[in-house]
């Protein structure tokens, strides 16, 4: 077991143990790898600042470099970096060619800023360039044209490892609680297969998993490596330690190098996959023998990984599309059976597969007003009050999911074999009400590289914790737990909550225009509901306004009597009275959005979803009328994030093709069209999803994704320059 660190201060660089790393201050390593060389230079002078040990060796100086201005060290890297000073460099280093040192050397630079000031240039041995085109194009089309997430990820595998050349190339999956599967592998034939193994959250900690997000490649050379420090250890111009958070070269923490030395790895290349706004995976290329790859190579991973994540996206949300459209459907046989029959239930539990399909569930029942609906297989009576119960005492939430009943709650052990996992919605502000699924025991085997709870091993000294030296194969027998549920069963749960608690307040308001005798029962049920809903009888009066509606209307005013009087509450220079007059009229049923007034009701205006529909008891005699109300403001936030994702789609290609010349421009529009084609594809499957919370930061994250592969693509044409 890892012992808890009594340290208050997080540790710093290299003093780490498996008690602390989970704050390892891995961004202020203060050294470098030694196949590169690294300055800071202050500005407006550009005169050097702090150094790596072997940057005057390197770049052919006998003197040391301090206090050098650039230019007396390179003319031709200091025009470089004063070309780029005006550009953004806190986000995406920008990379270029040189030749530095008496005996001039081509060099690789990476120029960025730190948060404190200055400017870091990092220099690097300049590897052989390869013409883009083909290797992006080629690509590009390989990954597009997968169609499911395997696919994807299998070809992703195989394109890294091409790419890159290394021994091994994975795609790394994270699962919701953060542990990682080797989810795709391509390798050389006489390595051990690492696919389907699982490694711990603990083996990245958080702070690492932070730095892959802002950092997107990492490049280890030689595990063996002896690091560079830098002099002086603290930044003059930070006044402490340098933030070398997008440093290509900054140092590994011992403890990550150990973990790979325990592997047998002796290089690695790890390339971020940023999806919706989290890490999703990682690409991870493993060596057996040391390895550099050069910056060009390094670049093109990262474009690459950006149409990978974009095509995740994309992927994930045609799955989540397909479940919402299953969902419609069961919503619009409901409605019918309402209609026809008069009831809603048959339509939810006749054919238990439209209910327990698109959850891939064995099992659902439904607790509604006291009464218990089932289909599939299912504990007794006693066993779903009881979880009814078990859910009451829950804090509420729009979705409960559970993948070990009898873990959370040891009465439910005996009823695991039906019902280990469950995913509810709750249907009503109340409690008592939920629309359940459930899914049986599985027991299974997971395969994990190396036991999972020995992280560490104890060596000769007690007190020095070690990362675990054993990767073979440990398997581990789980009972008692379900299949687990994932985010497109959440958003689907959630979706069909929503859909059965409309149906089913519609029907209560059905019920109460039909059968008086139940009026208070069902007024109470109506009046509680987070659906903002209204009563009014055939001439419009207004017989029940609920207390989410209620919440709607300016406060100090009296409440509305007639539906026409709530339009000219609500929204009166909207189409509202118009229509509510057409629906008292002509008995027309509408569904459409108004701007409520700021000046009637104050407060911030917002847009509403109205659907107002009569209610016939016979043929041509209408009871009364049902309003209800949604609020659009994440529909008007997913529409406002389509607008901003089409106005800026093209944006990158066409600010920075401008200053391309004509044969770069040519290049860059031929590879920005591919990438623009798969955000572009992306982002139809993401609009063409029902769950409206998720449109706007999945559009921003294509947005982001697209912006970010149109600079890279500039960063690598100027690199192709040379040094012009």
């Amino acid at each position: 077991m890892i012992r808890p660190s009594r340290q208050t201060q997080p540790p710093a660089f290299g003093e780490a143990d498996l008690s602390n790393c989970e704050r390892e201050q891995i961004h202020l390593a203060g050294s470098i790898q030694p196949h590169g060389a690294l300055l800071v230079v202050s500005e407006p002078d550009l005169t050097i600042r702090q150094a790596s040990a072997n940057a005057a060796a390197m770049l052919g100086r006998a003197k040391p470099l301090l206090g050098l201005p650039l230019g007396r060290l390179s003319a031709q890297l200091e025009e470089h970096v004063r070309l780029h000073q005006g550009s953004r460099l806190d986000r995406l280093p920008v990379a270029f060619r040189c030749h530095v040192g008496t005996q001039p050397r081509p060099f690789d630079g990476l120029l960025h800023r730190p948060p404190a000031g200055g400017l870091i240039i990092e220099l690097e041995p300049a590897g052989d360039t390869q013409p883009l085109t083909g290797l992006v194009d080629q690509s590009l089309k390989q990954l597009l044209a997968t169609t499911s997430l395997q696919a994807l990820c299998d070809e992703t595998a195989r394109v890294f490892k091409r790419i890159a050349g290394y021994d091994r190339a994975m795609v790394y999956r994270f699962d919701q609680d953060g542990h990682g599967q080797v989810f795709a592998e391509a390798r050389e034939p006489h390595l051990e297969a690492f696919l389907g193994i699982r490694y711990p959250a603990s083996d990245i900690p958080q702070i690492a998993r932070r730095l892959y997000e802002r950092n997107r490649v990492r490049l280890l050379v030689d595990v063996d490596y002896v690091p560079v420090p830098l002099e002086p250890r603290c930044s003059p111009l930070a006044g402490g330690e340098l933030d070398m958070s997008l440093c290509a070269l900054r140092s590994m923490s011992p403890i990550h190098i150990q973990y790979l030395k325990n592997m047998g790895v002796a290089s690695t290349l790890v390339i971020s996959l940023q999806v919706g706004g989290r890490l999703w995976g990682l690409i991870a290329c493993h060596h057996y023998s040391p390895r550099f790859v050069s910056y060009q190579v390094r670049a093109l991973c990262e474009l690459l990984a950006e149409a990978v994540a974009t095509r995740i996206a994309a992927l994930e949300s045609f799955a989540q599309t397909q479940a919402e459209l299953s969902v419609r459907r069961l919503e619009q046989r409901m409605v019918e059976a309402i209609a026809r029959e008069g009831d809603w239930k048959a339509a939810l539990f006749d054919n238990p597969q439209s209910l327990l399909a698109p959850m891939q569930a064995g099992g659902a029942a439904l607790l509604l007003d006291g009464e218990i609906l089932t289909a599939g297989e299912v504990p007794g009576t006693g066993e779903l009050r009881a979880l009814g119960e078990w859910l009451d005492r829950r804090p509420q939430a729009p979705v409960v999911a559970c993948t070990s009943l009898s873990a959370a709650d040891e009465r439910f052990a005996a009823i695991r074999t039906v019902a280990s996992g469950l995913l509810a919605v709750p249907l009503s502000r109340s409690g008592g009400d939920y629309l359940i699924w459930l899914r049986p025991e599985q027991v299974r085997t997971l395969t994990w590289g190396g036991n999972p709870f020995k992280p560490v091993e104890v060596g000769d000294d007690p007190a020095q914790l070690s990362p675990r030296r054993s990767f073979a194969k440990w398997h581990q027998l789980v009972e008692g737990t379900s299949a687990p549920w994932t985010q497109t069963d959440l958003g689907t749960a959630r979706l069909i909550g929503n859909s059965l608690a409309d149906v089913i307040q519609q029907f209560r308001a059905v019920r109460l225009l039909i059968a008086q005798s139940q009026l208070d029962r069902i007024s109470a049920q109506v009046a509680v509901c987070e659906q903002p809903t209204l009563i009014a009888d055939g001439d419009g009066r207004i017989l029940l306004i609920n207390g989410a509606l209620a919440a709607l209307l300016p406060t100090a005013a009296e409440p509305p009597r007639h539906l026409l009087e709530l339009a000219e509450r609500l929204a009166p220079d909207s189409q509202l009275g118009p229509r509510l007059h057409e629906l008292l009229s002509d008995q027309r049923p509408w569904r459409g959005e108004v701007r409520t007034d700021a000046a009637a009701v104050g407060r911030t205006p917002t847009i509403l979803l109205v659907r107002a529909d009569p209610v016939f008891s016979a043929p041509g005699r209408v009871l009364g009328h049902v309003l209800m109300i949604t609020d659009a403001a994440e529909r008007a936030s997913a529409d406002a994030a389509r607008g901003r994702f089409q106005d800026g789609a093209l944006q990158p290609h066409r600010s920075m093709a401008a200053s391309l010349r004509s044969g770069e421009a040519l290049l860059y529009r031929t590879l920005f069209g591919d990438i623009s084609g798969n955000a572009q594809l992306a982002a139809m499957e993401i609009t063409e999803g029902v769950d409206l919370a998720r449109i706007p930061a999945l559009l921003d994250s294509v947005q982001a994704s697209v912006s970010r592969s149109a600079e890279l693509l500039e960063h690598l044409i100027w690199y192709e320059r040379g040094e012009e």
